[in-house]
């Protein structure tokens, strides 16, 4: 079973990268969904109501390799601004670059027991009859923020949990971290870069 994390940013984008941004997930979460993979997103803030600056989305599944590698790069949507009237520009850019799921297992988590829940879930995950059935899965999910994982990676149940907490921190602090919004910015904003023809996918809405 494979399981793939990207890292989803409008960098330092206006509010209708931020709009974009909310499509690429629900395109995600819709191709996820035809190709029988499970899909789970963790948004950042959203500082105005137009949708998260960034997002961490995780999918999981036999194509999930496939799917990913086809959105890592710059993603371009087209269309007229809903917020700025007569606004000339109609493109607009976000970015998708890969997480490495190893370096969040190295975190130390200081998160309180009483603000997590946990859930049992089939070992196997989507889709295929050859799953393993035991229930050693876990979905944890912090209450405060509403950041949830699936981790199926280990073989019991106890060690699954303790590594979904550790990634549970990783993330948190990957969401809370302006310094790293800052250097994925450097990357992926609406720059002079990305304007030139750099995108991979583009979407016309």
């Amino acid at each position: 079973m494979t399981e793939r994390a990207l890292f989803l940013t409008s960098g330092n984008g206006p509010a209708e990268c931020r709009i974009a941004l909310g499509h690429l997930i629900a395109t995600l979460g819709e191709e996820a969904a035809a190709r029988g993979l499970a899909f789970e997103c963790m948004p950042g803030v959203a500082p105005d109501g137009h949708g998260p600056k960034s997002a961490i989305v995780t999918l999981t599944g036999h194509d999930a390799d496939s799917l990913a590698d086809g959105f890592l790069g710059t993603i371009r949507f087209v269309f007229k601004s809903r917020i700025r009237a007569g606004h000339r520009r109609r493109n607009w850019f976000v970015g998708v670059q890969p997480i490495d799921l190893s370096a969040f297992d190295a975190e130390t988590a200081d998160i309180r027991q009483e603000d997590l829940r946990f859930e049992t879930l089939r070992a196997g995950g989507p889709g295929g009859q050859h799953q393993n059935t035991t229930d050693s899965a876990v979905r944890a999910t912090h209450m405060p923020s509403g950041v949830t994982v699936v981790c199926r990676d280990e073989r019991s149940q106890h060690r699954n949990k303790a590594l979904a907490v550790r990634r549970i921190a990783a993330m948190l602090k990957m969401l809370a971290d302006g310094r790293r919004e800052d250097a994925k910015s450097a990357l992926f904003a609406a720059s002079k870069d990305l304007e030139r023809g750099n995108a991979v996918r583009t979407f016309r809405l």
